[in-house]
């Protein structure tokens, strides 16, 4: 009975844990897949944006199924944790960098009037001769509402261009199809 569980300790028990830490990471990845970055507010906290749920998936799953492809290629648990620890922080931090990349920094995800010049949109509030009117434009996936004025009166529903920024605030536009 002692060398059945010497060798759980030793070789099988090691095995499973590593196998089961490599497991916890691909469940991790779908996860986040799924549900979105679940982890990113909690472990906001821990770095400045290197951790991520991708990020921690990915060391995971290099730490758990390196780890027991080292303990099963050398039979040294010492070997085989070192192994998956350096396996775990090389994915970890491509999967990082790939996070950051995909995801974007954040400073590009404001929406400024100036993006507006050149930019088709539709008109929700009708534009009169000497007045202004709103417009609805989509830039980057936001959707932003704006004062209007035009050359021409325009009807609310009429696809418009942004020619030129008057203010933070209000947008110059000419109908696409004239009457």
């Amino acid at each position: 009975m002692r060398d059945i569980h010497v060798a759980l300790v030793t070789g099988g028990g090691i095995v499973t844990v590593f196998l089961v830490l490599g497991a916890l990471g691909v469940v991790l990845l779908l996860v986040a897949l799924v549900v979105g970055d679940v982890l990113d507010g909690a472990l906001e906290g821990l770095g400045a944006g290197f951790f991520s749920t991708e990020a921690l998936a990915g060391f995971l799953g290099a730490l758990g199924f390196g780890g027991a492809i080292a303990l099963d290629a050398t039979g040294s648990t010492s070997l085989a944790v070192v192994i998956g620890l350096v396996l775990g922080v090389l994915l970890g931090a491509a999967a990082a960098k790939a996070s950051r990349f995909l995801h974007g920094t954040g400073e590009t995800d404001a929406v400024r009037t100036a993006d507006m010049v050149e930019k088709i949109g539709r008109v929700v509030g009708a534009i009169p001769e000497d007045g202004f009117g709103t417009v609805s434009i989509s830039v980057g996936g936001h959707i932003t509402r704006l004062n209007a004025r035009s050359s021409v009166p325009v009807a609310a529903g009429t696809e418009v261009s942004v020619t030129q920024v008057l203010s933070p605030t209000a947008v110059q536009v000419e109908p696409l199809f004239l009457p």
